[in-house]
């Protein structure tokens, strides 16, 4: 898939007060930090779109960008560990669970973890909970760029034998790095395939 456009469409709190325009909608979220903005940058091949912030939790509204005016990506506020008051990381897990309940366009989502680390219990209950409500999910490991070759596979294999103790298979996974474009193609292709089936049902 080549991305040709991609424009801001609008902020919101609630699905309610998303883009008025009806198309399909594939969604990021991941912890704080984890590189959520540079990899949507990345993919859709500008600079400065979703903003970046070197601050956690800067992302607190689920901005929608159309796509080729055709499709949005959705930019969620991260969980997780941020420098803001109890007050609003309440506020924005309540923003990213209305969209997650109530939005009708959502076909699929990106769940972004620094492949750097070991997977967080808050990202496990994360993924959970998104088997419990049946929510179409993928994994994507940011950050591919940071460690070593060897490094790297282990970690994602470890990653990988951890997800199994809690699933008999494991939801497509990508390995992704906004600083040398790894996994762009991959990511597209997977999407343009979901958008296919979504528009044939």
């Amino acid at each position: 898939m080549k991305i040709r456009s991609a424009e801001f469409s609008g902020s919101s709190t609630k699905t309610r007060e998303a883009p008025k325009r009806k198309a399909t909608e594939i969604a990021f979220i991941g912890r704080s930090n984890v590189g959520k903005s540079s990899l949507i940058n990345m993919l859709v091949g500008q600079k400065n779109i979703a903003h970046i912030s070197s601050k956690p939790g800067k992302t607190q509204l689920v901005n929608h960008f159309i796509i080729n005016d055709k499709w949005y990506i959705v930019d969620l506020p991260g969980y997780g560990y941020a420098k803001v008051s109890k007050t609003t990381s309440a506020k924005i897990d309540r923003i990213v669970r209305d969209y997650l309940n109530f939005s009708e366009d959502l076909s699929l989502l990106f769940v972004l973890i620094d492949s750097r680390h070991d997977i967080q219990k808050i990202d496990l209950d994360f993924l959970i909970k998104l088997g419990e409500n049946q929510t179409p999910f993928s994994i994507i490991f940011t950050k591919s760029d940071k460690s070593g070759t060897n490094v790297l596979k282990s970690q994602i294999e470890k990653n990988k034998k951890f997800l199994l103790e809690y699933w008999e298979e494991l939801p497509p996974i990508f390995l992704s790095s906004a600083s040398n474009g790894l996994g762009k193609e991959e990511i597209l292709d997977y999407i343009e395939h979901v958008l296919t089936l979504t528009n044939t049902d």
